[in-house]
């Protein structure tokens, strides 16, 4: 693992680029320019290959020291961590596979090929199964379907799609997105996050290598939670932007009210205290953020002993870890971005600002997984014992006549993803 010392000199790299990246955000959004460049500019200084071993030509980092270059991303636009959501994902499983795709896949990432996903579908699936189709034919492997949610995908050479396959295994499938009969559109309509390129892919008789399919329940253990992560880590860096921002934004005002407490608002105690509540709010996102990282590295650690009582108890400890951050920050974080508004006039509300961008994306961000769901497992977690669900489905209820059958209540679920629904990577 690459030492602090080594991790802080990757870290300041990226924050030279993301330094260059933030002026633009406001200016994308309004324009809805998807940012493929700075896409590009990331996935090739090896943005999406941070967690590739050093004994494998890469930067060797930990779940923390990763993840707290992902707050910097987040911190200078949100779509970025959320676009290379699939991709940390698909790294994290590749470094953990013993077969014989690993060293290749490696070595795609280092040369800065992305993977986006293609989990959820806005139609068609159950609880159960997707209704997208892996189906073996006289040609080999065909994938047929169409997903929604798509977090990533538009920008990716690559895209993780779930299907079921002729014998109604959920398994996940590796397909190049340039292939003709694959076509991916920018249709997400959700009202934040607007650029993460989440929006439909249609498969089209896309053939597939049969070394690219993985059985969903194989893939590395701590799945979900690390999905979830990288949300914790977009709403990190949302409130951090949003501290700088309403920061600016008092800096820079020379009207003040009669009746508040000083000549200039930088100077008013009253407004210097609102700009206090959020930037700790943001520090409290980024203390979650590493707490969670951490179970997340505890569950990586013990990856090789899976099924191991200790391997079971760190992958619980990941999953708790995740849906806490996430029912704390999911009111705290749209709170904080609410409340600087407090410390700002009307003019605070100026599109040229573009700082109601923040309450949106924190909003949408919040609405993954939904938040009372996670409530309930960590409370029946700690009054009962009760496992966490490490991965769930998501589609019409298959035991109330969807096709298919419900899944045994197992602390490993077979999902149709949770993960990207609702959101936009």
């Amino acid at each position: 693992m690459t030492s602090p010392n080594e991790a802080e000199k990757i870290a300041q790299r990226f924050r030279e680029v993301f330094a260059r990246i933030a002026p633009g955000a406001v200016e994308r959004e309004r324009e809805h320019r998807l940012p493929r460049e700075e896409v590009a500019e990331l996935a090739a200084l090896g943005f999406g290959a941070l967690r590739v071993p050093i004994a494998d030509g890469g930067a060797g980092l930990s779940i923390p020291h990763a993840a707290r270059i992902w707050v910097d991303a987040a911190a200078a636009d949100s779509s970025l961590p959320q676009i290379f959501r699939g991709q940390f994902a698909i790294v994290e499983d590749r470094v953990h596979t013993s077969d014989d795709s690993r060293e290749d896949w490696l070595r795609r990432f280092l040369d800065g090929e992305i993977v986006g996903n293609s989990w959820s579908e806005a139609s068609g699936s159950t609880t159960a199964s997707p209704s997208t189709r892996l189906v073996s034919t006289p040609q080999g492997l065909r994938l047929r379907g169409r997903k929604y949610y798509t977090t990533g995908s538009i920008f990716a050479q690559w895209t993780d799609a779930t299907a079921a396959d002729d014998s109604g295994e959920t398994v996940a499938v590796l397909v190049p997105t340039d292939d003709p009969g694959v076509s991916v559109s920018d249709d997400w309509n959700g009202f934040g996050q607007q650029l993460t390129g989440t929006g439909t892919i249609v498969f089209d008789d896309v053939p597939v290598d049969p070394e690219n399919v993985i059985v969903l329940t194989d893939r590395f253990s701590y799945q979900t939670a690390l999905y979830q992560l990288v949300l914790l880590v977009v709403q990190a860096g949302i409130a951090r932007r949003a501290a700088e921002d309403a920061a600016d934004a008092v800096r820079a005002r020379t009207r003040v009210y009669s009746h508040g407490l000083a000549s200039r608002a930088r100077d008013d105690g009253q407004i210097l205290a609102v700009i206090g509540q959020v930037r700790s709010a943001a520090f409290a996102a980024e203390a979650v953020v590493d707490r969670a990282a951490e179970a997340l590295q505890r569950a990586s650690d013990l990856e090789p002993e899976r099924g191991s009582e200790a391997q079971r108890e760190a992958l619980a400890e990941a999953e708790l870890a995740t849906a806490e951050g996430q029912v704390v920050l999911a009111e705290l974080v749209p709170e904080a971005v609410t409340r600087l508004f407090n410390a700002l006039g009307a003019s605070g509300t100026s599109t040229d600002l573009g700082l109601d961008r923040h309450w949106r994306n924190t909003r949408t961000v919040s609405s993954h997984n939904p938040v009372i769901y996670k409530q309930r497992i960590i409370g029946d977690h700690l009054v009962n014992g009760a496992d966490p669900v490490h991965l769930w489905g998501v589609g019409t209820d298959a035991a109330a006549g969807g096709e298919g059958t419900r899944a045994e209540p197992d602390p490993v679920l077979r999902p149709v993803e949770a993960r990207e629904a609702v959101a936009r990577a």
